[in-house]
């Protein structure tokens, strides 16, 4: 077991919030290419602004259905994406729109599929919560908390059992980890040593019960240690901590064809969804979980800042081009088709199955 990032201890259950203290877990930015930091930073400050514009196209009801948004996960969801080889398969829970873009799917069709729009990544039936791309390999968005995990270690067990070299990476929330989906999973991955690195992205908060009050031990990467797999934890706000993190169990995963499980920490800014106001968290939270000790982008920004490499001028130049791009992945959506209702059947199954109903909503229930 290894800790990157040990919160500070003697807080309290009743604060609802397990307070960490800013600590810097990669070495520095030293031997780092100028060019990558600033292409890191490119793609969170992105991510940031397609969630936001996320948000705002929700309430403009251009998004209708649940919708998880990734503000205040970004550096991790650029490091653990760095992390993975084209070849490597990911699943992830609902909150997939920064995963799949940093996957490699284009953001104009994953804003279609927000849109609920044909040119969208699953043609506009999946929408927020059930991006999926096998050209990336980016198999989901589940819906269904811990649906992802037995699919990922299927998934791990095939390229086991073919000889491959990928691997697979499964991602979820902290409440994922007190379902049974989690124990038969890790179990099942262990038992069979498949090539799958399990993450947990720990927000302190499962919807809107604290880890502090649903786990029983709430140090999550310790979790895996009944099935014998090694765990580590990292600072979630740090770009190159996951990245450095993730890549290496990455690799031993391939190497060593054995399974792990890594937790990453960070501040959720927002409710658990668009819609949820987060009242079961006191001012003084909420303000933490925003302040700029805890915005990954804020906080890589000014390590650039310090190091030379992101000036004010290069600084708004990346702010005018993201917000362009971000604004062209809008219009994109907006001006793409609705599905036809004739399709609406369409991929319900992967091959015909006897006796499928494919009664509309309001066809009455028995034929005439």
């Amino acid at each position: 077991m290894a800790d990157t990032a040990k919160p500070k201890t003697g807080t309290a259950r009743s604060s609802g919030t397990r307070r960490r203290g800013r600590k810097d877990t990669a070495a520095g930015l030293a031997g780092e290419t100028p060019d990558v930091l600033l292409d890191y930073y490119r793609q969170m400050l992105f991510i940031r602004r397609f969630e936001e514009r996320t948000a705002q196209a929700y309430t403009q009801a251009r998004i209708g259905g649940y919708c998880h948004l990734n503000l205040g996960e970004e550096a991790t969801v650029v490091g653990l994406m760095t992390a993975l080889q084209q070849r490597d398969y990911l699943f992830t829970n609902y909150r997939d729109h920064g995963y799949a873009i940093g996957k490699g799917m284009d953001p104009k069709r994953v804003m279609a599929e927000l849109y609920g729009r044909s040119d969208g990544v699953s043609r506009g039936w999946g929408g927020s919560m059930h991006m999926y791309d096998t050209e990336t390999r980016m198999l989901g968005g589940y819906g269904i908390v811990g649906g992802q995990l037995p699919l990922a270690t299927g998934a791990a067990l095939a390229i086991s059992y073919r000889g491959g070299d990928e691997v697979v990476m499964c991602q979820m929330g902290d409440g994922t980890t007190n379902i049974g989906a989690w124990h038969e999973s890790l179990n099942i991955a262990k038992l069979w040593n498949l090539p799958i690195v399990f993450v947990v992205i720990n927000n302190f908060t499962g919807m809107g019960t604290t880890v502090d009050m649903s786990s029983a031990e709430p140090e999550l990467y310790k979790r895996g240690s009944a099935f014998r797999i090694e765990g580590e934890r990292v600072d979630g706000r740090d770009v190159l901590a996951v990245r450095d993190t993730a890549a290496r169990l990455v690799e031993r995963a391939r190497e060593e064809q054995t399974p792990f499980l890594l937790e990453a920490w960070s501040y959720r800014m927002k409710g658990h969804s668009v819609v949820d106001p987060a009242k079961y968290r006191t001012d003084e939270q909420k303000d933490e979980a925003r302040s700029e000790e805890n915005d990954p982008i804020a906080l890589f920004g000014a390590r650039l800042s310090e190091a030379g490499i992101l000036t004010d001028e290069l600084r708004d130049e990346l702010a005018a081009s993201v917000k362009e791009e971000v604004a062209e992945a809008a219009d994109f959506a907006e001006n793409s088709p609705h599905p036809d209702v004739s399709t609406l059947f369409d991929y319900t199954y992967a091959t015909p199955v006897p006796n499928e109903s494919r009664r509309m909503p309001a066809d009455p229930v028995f034929a005439e």
